[in-house]
């Protein structure tokens, strides 16, 4: 994940959709809807034209007036996100529109996308986000309900087997299980997000800790493995620890709250995921494994689109053409790093193929962002 995010939450955490209009020109942003609440964004504040609205389908229009790149999330009570915006550069706006629910919420700018933000208030009335029912999208989401779950489940056997070499000793079958414990977590990524206690503790960077947070969870593991090649009486305790927390995201699977909408934006929050830490090659930055986990979130976005793709090739056929070129031009790229059930150390691949992998994801991010409002039903 994100290491600016690692007291995550995601979109997929409430029973609230959100359409995250991201890669917005600054044309486009200009166009966005006149009824859109306006953020400013500083470096110091975090400014909104109106703190109380109704439920339902909610634009942000957010200036970025800062010198800082920033972040704009909308936090639900516990922080959970109920949607967000990465990356937004200083002089520049983004367009974030989402259905919200009724209830109180806080609007977070995140000047130099750190820490808990500078903090707004809000207050959202009335029944709650009107739910028009679509049968199709009723089976996009319950398919997708059984996908997350059954990624879950997947997960925690191969995450035992590489707890179990790290307690045995065995450094390099523990290395050779790494990237498949990870497949399922990262395929379902938004999903396992969603429950922010369990994220900061399985999947969170050394540059991504809080104030105080103690380092658990793969990543920690990862740097054991490769950078330190030790595994010491910590190691086995932490190991034993990724498959509790694990457990526990798989007994909660369930519980998350999906909607179409969310669907959509978690496919885009994949891309981004890949796009600001796979690409990167900031994410497996030890085992250089970061091919696995790229690949993994690509298959995921791909999994939502497919459900989606009824409702959304029939109110934009465009947009669904252009989706599946980008998806399968993507993944023939990353084919050609592939050897057997693996891909290759990410280190070997150098800058000008990084520079393919970064172009080409940029061209899915695009056309995905637009995914969320092709099935939304106002």
């Amino acid at each position: 994940m994100s290491a600016r995010r690692s007291t995550a939450a995601s979109l997929l955490t409430l029973a609230v959709a959100a359409v995250v209009l991201t890669g917005c020109s600054q044309k486009k942003d200009d166009t966005a809807s006149a009824d859109a609440i306006q953020v400013n964004a500083s470096d110091s504040a975090c400014e909104l034209s109106k703190t109380s609205f109704p439920a339902g389908h909610v634009s942000l229009e957010v200036h970025n007036k800062g010198s800082k790149a920033t972040e704009v999330y909308v936090y639900a009570p516990g922080d959970k996100i109920v949607t967000e915006r990465e990356n937004i550069g200083p002089g520049t706006k983004a367009a974030i529109a989402a259905e919200i629910k009724a209830g109180d919420y806080e609007v977070a700018c995140k000047p130099g996308m750190t820490g808990d933000g500078i903090r707004q208030k809000i207050t959202v009335t009335g029944e709650g986000a009107p739910a028009k029912g679509d049968p199709r999208l009723d089976a996009a989401v319950a398919s997708y309900r059984k996908y997350a779950q059954e990624q879950a489940d997947a997960t925690i056997p191969v995450v035992q087997q590489f707890a179990d070499a790290i307690k045995a000793g065995d450094t390099v079958k523990a290395k050779s299980l790494f990237a498949a414990s990870r497949v399922g977590w990262e395929r379902t990524e938004p999903v396992a997000e969603s429950f922010g206690d369990i994220d900061p503790k399985t999947d969170t960077r050394e540059d991504g800790l809080e104030a105080g947070q103690e380092w658990t969870g793969w990543h920690k593991l990862e740097k054991s493995l490769w950078a330190d090649n030790t595994i010491g009486d910590n190691e086995k305790k932490l190991a034993d620890q990724l498959v509790t927390d694990l457990k526990d995201w798989q007994t909660r699977v369930g519980t998350a709250d999906i909607t179409a909408t969310s669907m959509a934006n978690g496919a885009k929050e994949l891309l981004d995921e890949v796009a600001t830490g796979k690409v990167t090659g900031e994410e497996d930055r030890y085992s250089h494994t970061d091919l696995s986990d790229f690949a993994a979130n690509v298959e995921g976005a791909e999994y939502a689109y497919e459900l989606l793709k009824p409702v959304a090739a029939e109110k934009d056929a465009e947009l669904s053409k252009s989706l599946d070129t980008e998806f399968a031009d993507l993944k023939t790229l990353l084919a050609k790093y592939k050897q057997g059930e693996a891909y290759v150390s990410y280190d070997t691949v150098g800058e000008a193929d990084r520079k393919t992998f970064s172009d080409a994801v940029n061209a899915l991010a695009e056309p995905l962002s637009k995914l969320a409002a092709a099935v939304v039903v106002k």
